[in-house]
């Protein structure tokens, strides 16, 4: 149950309130039931129900499968093989033995039971062998991402970063905005400090939190603004989390619920669920956010069931004419009458019409479909964390094999995310290189210098190479790390002045949000006044000064004029050269004037003074256009969706190749964005959305907010030849909703917070955009493997229902006998499935346009070639079947009486067609109508083994 979220309620599922009365257990008995855990729900179910079939039976549901049918008509039929009755011999109950001379091995009846059994008993193991190594890759899965879950302390004076299991009680902890607390803590200081404390009370206002009104931090919260330190109180069982598990029982199992969390990719729907019911209006929202069916999963689900119903009408109908063939030829045709003591003679022809019925099922029924699905995600999981993807919930690697849109950030992703300052406005004039230490005002660099030492999380700071030779080491944010390059570019250092002003002396901070684009800190001066510095994005910031800092380092206005004056010629040059805009700026409030309304702040960030405007490079990654270009060359469309202005976007998305010449494009800022898609009362509509997001490339100065909304759009839209599978890349608290949103989500793993990884279902291990491309290619490979299986399986199915069907009619006997089919279907296919689910992926893949959401599984060239082989092989062995006793001059198998020995024709039917299976599966590895099947096929060592391995057991 815990598993199923289908859009609507499965048919032996307790749904609606008045529907109770059709079941013999309620909806609110269900729900409190599953509330218990351990040894308590064990003796609920006890009490109340007797055991867990009871609760089967008042939901109207059943356990069994074919394979419990088949397992049970293959102990009758060996008992009744086995039981030869008094009489059961005459020649009035039918044609029991092949005659006199096959007496002794008519005894060997029993032995088609028991290989039926025996095969049925092989097929439980290989699965729960599947299962047993899937729930294997899982806690693996499970304890990487424990592994790699890490967070900053301070010992013996150094900020370090250690996993969360190794946090102790006095630690003192740092924290950010984006962090999942791992531990309780009292805040011992903080900066603007909001937490989202949903997940433990249900309330869903953020809270405010300082040490003077609310110091205590509570573990499995989340920090959605601000920083700060705290204390490290409690952690493990002692939290407040652990005492909730504790209370429900779960303290003793604490691994086991891990594992079983992970398993059912079920932590964040909990979370949501927990805050819905708390929150009425969250469900509205949890419901247009929750993901649908990965795209191969909604195709496979609608074939199965196809090819259920069309497996179940054939064997329904296989049974009724062997029946009705047997009842008119032995009581019609052949005259005999109906003796009671003959009824044992009976029941074996019916259990016999039975096995061959319920096997035609089987046959039908691709049962190694799963086991392939299963393989080669698995299979593709492993591989993918070598190429830096780390894959939370498996669908979405299969999903990203259909991806049309990929919507980027910018910075660290499709660039290196290593800032350097490379221009600067200071003094009112535009250096294009920075400029020696000796040509700047000592006034005008002293304020410089203080700004931005203060005005910069102190978590953020730059170290000497680890290794002789090397690259500074850049610690925190990295625009930040920019901004103190800087000042060791001017021979001056920042970490005198963090130590004169230490963040317990700050007064107020307004810490950086996506609707500020802005940070400032504020002190107190001796004299009772108030300074405070800031920096943001520059043509913001700026717009904001009244005044800036001269040559001579004194204060002159700074009118609207002048502003539009240096966002047109020094802002937008740097713009255009790909440069990132800050503007570092200060304000002053006399002791005369009281104490300013900090709540206020449109008041307060207002008058500034500009110290300087800086260009920051950050440099697209070198190996990014090409992976732009293997996108583009395979129908993906990329987007870059950036907080930067839209010179910048676009300058670097000519770099990275998303913008060509010969293209019709929009590049748009997030309020034009916005503009374009709403209506006159503020709502999104699709209509105009969908004029929009075809050529839009480049989102500039975008919210998170609106990166969901052009996420939603694209996904929901109708428009163009097929539906757009999206995914989104994403680092920060407020993208949770636009990765959840997507078909896939890609967190950072290095700049990404827990907020956003625990949104995501692919964490990218390195930052890097050429391994979502790599992504891509692994989700395609998994695609065409399942695809690959799928080709071979149907052939198979279609060719052994077809026999055993018309066989069945013709000759009242099917060629491919139960166990001989099982053999073909359940092992020879297991066999198969990891075969062609171990393909690795080449770069062809990237050579195709992408299958999207509507097309279907089995596309015309699968289709040609599945009825081409079948036709082939039907031919053979029909041909085989009668006249293969003419062709090899032996005795004729066909009409053969009950318990009749194999014989050497059917023998040559069945070995012809496994045979024929087996070249089949070489056949298979194409997809595509290429001529070469056996491309590769040498660098596929599992492949061959199989083929190897199958010709030896047949």
């Amino acid at each position: 149950m815990a598993n199923n979220t289908p859009d609507r309620p499965p048919g032996n599922s307790v749904a609606e309130g008045n529907q109770n009365r059709d079941f013999g257990v309620t909806l609110m008995e269900l729900r409190s039931l599953m509330e218990l855990r351990g040894t308590k729900a064990v003796n609920k179910i006890r009490d109340t129900y007797g055991d867990v079939q009871e609760i089967c039976r008042r939901l109207k549901t059943s356990s069994t499968d074919a394979l419990i049918i088949l397992q049970i008509a293959a102990i009758v039929s060996l008992g009744l093989s086995v039981y030869h009755p008094p009489g059961g011999n005459s020649t009035m109950c039918g044609h029991v033995a092949g005659g006199v001379e096959d007496e002794g091995e008519a005894h060997a009846g029993w032995i088609e039971g028991a290989a039926i059994m025996f095969s049925v008993v092989i097929v439980v193991l290989v699965t729960a062998f599947n299962d047993w190594s899937k729930e294997k890759q899982f806690r693996g899965l499970q304890s990487r991402i424990e592994q790699e879950q890490k967070f900053t302390v301070l010992r013996k004076g150094q900020v370090i970063e250690i996993p969360v299991a190794e946090i102790l009680v006095g630690d003192i902890a740092q924290i950010k905005c984006g962090d999942l607390l791992p531990a309780d803590g009292i805040l011992i200081q903080g900066n603007d400090l909001k937490i989202d404390e949903s997940s433990l009370t249900g309330e869903c206002d953020q809270v405010d939190k300082s040490e003077e009104k609310d110091p205590m931090l509570l573990s499995g919260t989340h920090v959605m603004e601000g920083s700060g330190k705290m204390v490290v109180s409690a952690v493990g069982l002692s939290s407040q989390t652990g005492i909730i598990f504790a209370l429900l029982g779960e303290n003793d199992e604490e691994e086991k619920a891990k594992k079983n969390k992970t398993q059912d990719s079920i932590a964040l729907e909990n979370e949501e669920a927990a805050e819905s019911e708390a929150k009425p209006e969250a469900k509205v929202n949890q419901a247009k956010t929750k993901k649908e069916k990965s795209v191969l999963q909604g195709k496979l689900t609608k074939m199965s069931i196809l090819i259920g119903k069309a497996g179940l009408v054939m064997s329904t109908l296989t049974i009724v004419v062997l029946f009705l063939f047997f009842v008119i030829d032995t009581f019609g045709i052949q005259g005999r009458p109906f003796l009671a003591n003959c009824t044992p003679i009976y029941i074996q022809y019916f259990v016999k019409f039975l096995i061959i019925g319920v096997t035609v099922l089987v046959v039908a029924v691709p049962e190694g479909l799963p086991l392939a699905v299963t393989i080669s995600l698995a299979y593709s999981v492993k591989k993918m964390m070598k190429d830096n993807n780390l894959v939370r919930h498996l669908d979405a690697c299969e999903t990203m094999g259909n991806a049309t849109a990929i919507c980027s950030d910018k910075t660290g992703t499709l660039t290196t995310n290593r800032m350097t300052v490379v221009q600067a406005y200071i003094s009112s004039r535009y250096y294009k290189t920075i400029p020696k230490p000796d040509a700047i005002k000592p006034e005008t660099l002293e304020t410089l210098v203080r700004s931005i030492a203060i005005n910069s999380a102190y978590t953020t700071k730059i170290l000497p190479p680890e290794k002789e030779g090397g690259l500074p080491c850049h610690v925190g944010n990295k625009t930040e790390c920019g901004l103190l390059g800087l000042l060791l570019e001017l021979r001056r250092d920042y970490q005198p002045i963090r130590d004169e002003v230490p963040e317990e002396q700050f007064y107020k901070v307004y810490t950086f949000n996506s609707s500020r684009k802005s940070m400032s800190t504020v002190l107190q001066n001796a004299d009772g006044g108030f300074i405070m510095y800031t920096k943001g994005a520059s043509e913001i910031v700026l717009r904001k000064c009244s005044h800036i800092l001269d040559a001579q380092g004194r204060p002159r206005v700074f009118k609207p004029k002048d502003c539009d004056k240096v966002v047109r010629e020094v802002i937008e040059p740097m713009a255009c050269n790909g440069l990132r805009t800050i503007c570092v700026a200060y304000r002053d409030f006399p002791a005369k004037a009281g104490e300013p309304a900090w709540d206020s702040e449109n008041d307060i960030l207002n008058e500034l003074t500009c110290i300087a405007v800086v260009g920051i490079e950050d440099p697209v990654r070198p190996e990014v256009p090409e992976a732009v270009s293997k996108c583009q060359r395979a129908g993906i469309t990329v987007r870059m969706v950036t907080g930067d202005n839209i010179s910048t976007a676009r300058a670097i998305a000519v770099k990275c190749g998303i913008l060509r010449p010969d293209e019709d494009f929009l590049c748009l800022e997030g309020e034009e964005f916005n503009r374009l898609i709403r209506n006159d009362r503020g709502e999104v509509e699709q209509e105009r959305l969908d004029r929009i997001w075809p050529k839009l490339r480049v989102l500039a100065r975008s919210s998170p907010k609106d990166k969901h909304t052009l996420v939603k759009g694209i996904i929901d839209s109708t428009v163009g030849e097929i539906r757009q599978v999206v995914a989104v890349t994403g680092d920060g608290t407020n993208d949770g909703p636009a990765l959840k949103k997507a078909d896939v989500g890609f967190a950072m793993g290095i700049a990404g917070t827990d907020v956003a990884k625990e949104a995501s279902d692919i964490i990218l291990t390195d930052d890097n955009f050429t391994s979502i491309v790599k992504a891509v290619m692994w989700g395609r490979n998994v695609y065409d493997s399942i695809a690959k299986f799928l080709q071979f399986q149907l052939t198979v199915n279609v060719v052994a229902v077809i026999v055993a069907f018309t066989g069945a009619c013709i000759t009242q006997d099917s060629p491919l006998k139960a166990v001989q089919m099982l053999w073909v279907n359940l092992i020879m296919d297991t066999l198969a499935s990891l075969a062609l689910a171990t393909e690795q992926p080449t770069e062809s893949l990237l050579e195709r346009k992408p299958y999207g959401r509507d097309k279907p599984l089995i596309s015309r060239t699968m289709m040609k070639n599945i009825l081409g082989h079948a036709v082939y092989q039907l031919i053979v062995i029909f041909t085989l079947l009668f006249a293969g006793e003419k062709l090899f001059g032996i005795s004729s198998g066909r009409n053969a009486p009950l318990h009749s020995p194999p014989s050497e024709h059917y023998t040559i039917v069945f070995n012809a067609f496994v045979m024929m299976q087996l070249f089949n599966e070489l056949n298979a590895r194409k997809l595509h109508g290429e001529r070469n099947v056996f491309e590769g096929i040498h660098k596929n060592l599992v492949f061959c083994s199989v083929i190897l391995g199958t010709f030896v057991l047949q």
